[in-house]
């Protein structure tokens, strides 16, 4: 299979993205990951810009790496200054890094108006630059800014300043799609031509404005490009740089090249979500390949149809990233999508059982009322258990009240919840305050069920609470779904409650998710 390098450039340019930014011992972090996944170059910042990334190259000086090479980033040297005086190409040598990859201007217009220098006088530039780090032993990778636009402007000088790198030493020559505004087409034009002229090998530095860096990214590889740059996730600036989640796959799934060992590969999901909780970036689902929606599946007729073949509604088995099948139950749902779902659980069902039907009905009749069991999966396999008979009740609910009071001297209100419930035949009364409502809820459930169950209601967590709006015109007598997530510490769930009282809608999730994660553990206890 043909080598296609792939550099990241997630710590530098990704970094650029709005609401973005890594610590030096995130950078690290991510770093080592993407080492460990076999990626070729990672791109730790401009040494020459700011003190953080001074630091993360100096601390990854004793931090060796097993695979990728670390690249230091800068630009050309100033126009009045000699390379060898240069504080930024200086402070690129002094990172001690392998590889170096510096950018200049190819757009006569950048040339002209924001440096503001004679067009000749550039390509000197890019020349003494590059041979500069080359004398010192570097591997030298030149980032061509602009390139596509300078070409469409004046391809005899755009061409010029590829020479120029090429004549100075560069190993590689990128060419930056860097306002994302170039169309595949346009791609091909450009890079026929580029290795007419020079003979160097190419990369692809695609950015995401038009919505097509990764299609241009591929594209490029495809005619002849063996290097790609990119970002995890397609982090960047303005709409993001090409994204090597979706890169990756598509050339070594789809297309035979070779980026990634296939373990890595089989690592994609699990590196994307690595990175997107390092960045404190809430996932985007709906990413391909790895997002948590990419194989989830909904209409009934596309569950029933991949039951009998997986390729029907599937373009690659999602194994092959680390990704899983999701079947996601809703009013759209038919009987397959039930009983396969149920499968997954361990519940025995079947298309044509009753208790399948029985159960589709529950949830298109819940669903009408604002219900949605596709981020809930731990609600529909409680009303799987009652459907087929293998539900075990662990208390029965009598009463609660919650009691919120702002007194004059307190910075918080206070919260009080009052709840009664029976179980195991004992009648519970127990009181707790709570940050909120439903913190102060947990409590008084917790302490009215920890007589009976106390050692598994200690590996139970909230972890996460939301509310939607079901209908907002109705304003504040409109409809609410809560959402509370638990883990036990291995594992977690989801569980949904509706109703126009926010208080009830949440107390219906909490029970839910108390029910559910008691149940399993239990389950496992016995096993």
């Amino acid at each position: 299979m043909p080598k296609i390098y792939i550099y990241d450039t997630t710590l530098r340019d990704g970094s650029q993205g709005e609401g973005i930014s890594f610590t030096v011992a995130d950078m690290i972090k991510i770093a080592t990951r993407l080492d460990e996944a076999g990626f070729d170059y990672i791109e730790g910042g401009w040494p020459g810009s700011n003190p953080k990334h001074e630091e993360f190259f100096e601390r990854m000086k004793s931090i060796p790496l097993s695979h990728a090479k670390l690249a230091a980033f800068g630009s050309t040297r100033r126009a009045r200054v000699r390379a060898e005086e240069d504080h930024n190409l200086i402070k690129l040598v002094a990172a001690d890094t392998p590889v170096v990859t510096i950018f200049g201007k190819s757009w006569d217009l950048h040339v002209t108006d924001a440096l503001r220098i004679e067009l000749e006088q550039n390509v000197e530039l890019i020349y003494d630059s590059v041979q500069f780090l080359k004398s010192h032993g570097k591997e030298v990778i030149y980032d061509a800014e602009h390139f596509f636009d300078g070409y469409k402007a004046n391809p005899e000088y755009a061409i010029k300043t590829l020479k120029a790198a090429a004549a100075g030493g560069a190993d590689s020559i990128v060419l930056c799609e860097t306002n994302g505004g170039a169309m595949p087409s346009e791609v091909i034009d450009v890079l026929n031509v580029v290795r007419e002229a020079v003979d160097v090998p190419i990369g692809m530095h695609a950015h995401n404005d038009s919505g097509l860096a990764v299609a241009n990214s591929i594209i490029a590889v495809q005619h002849g490009c063996t290097q790609v740059q990119g970002t995890i996730n397609g982090y960047g600036e303005r709409c993001g740089n090409a994204n090597l989640m979706a890169i990756i796959p598509n050339l070594q799934i789809k297309l035979g090249y070779d980026c990634i060992p296939d373990a890595s590969l089989r690592e994609l999901t699990a590196l994307s979500v690595y990175v997107d909780e390092t960045a404190n970036i809430v996932p985007n689902d709906r990413q391909p390949y790895v997002g948590r929606s990419a194989f989830a599946h909904k209409a009934g007729i596309h569950v029933d149809a991949m039951m009998k073949n997986k390729e029907t509604y599937e373009h690659i088995n999602p194994e092959l990233v680390g990704n899983e099948r999701r079947i996601l139950i809703s009013e759209l749902a038919g009987t397959g999508s039930v009983a396969h779902k149920a499968e997954k659980l361990g519940l025995d069902l079947t298309k044509q059982s009753p208790e399948t039907r029985e159960v589709l009905a529950r949830v298109t009749e819940l669903e009408n009322k604002g219900y949605s069991f596709e981020g809930a999966e731990a609600s529909f396999e409680l009303l799987v258990q009652k459907a087929v008979g293998s539900y075990r009740k662990l208390f029965d609910f009598k009463s609660f009240r919650v009691i919120v009071e702002q007194r004059g001297t307190d910075p918080q209100p206070i919260t009080e919840a009052t709840l009664r419930v029976v179980a195991d035949g004992e009648e519970m009364l127990t009181v707790a305050e709570g940050d909120g409502p439903v913190h102060a809820l947990d409590s008084a459930l917790r302490k009215a069920l920890e007589k009976f169950y106390p050692e598994e209601l200690a590996h139970i967590k909230l972890t996460d609470y939301k509310v939607r709006v079901l209908n907002a015109s109705e304003g504040t007598a409109a409809g609410v779904r809560a959402i509370v997530e638990s883990s036990d510490g291995t594992t977690t769930w989801s569980t949904v409650g509706v109703s126009t009282n926010i208080i009830e809608a949440s107390w219906y999730a909490l029970v839910d998710s108390v029910e559910y994660g008691l149940l399993k553990l239990m389950r496992s206890q016995q096993a």
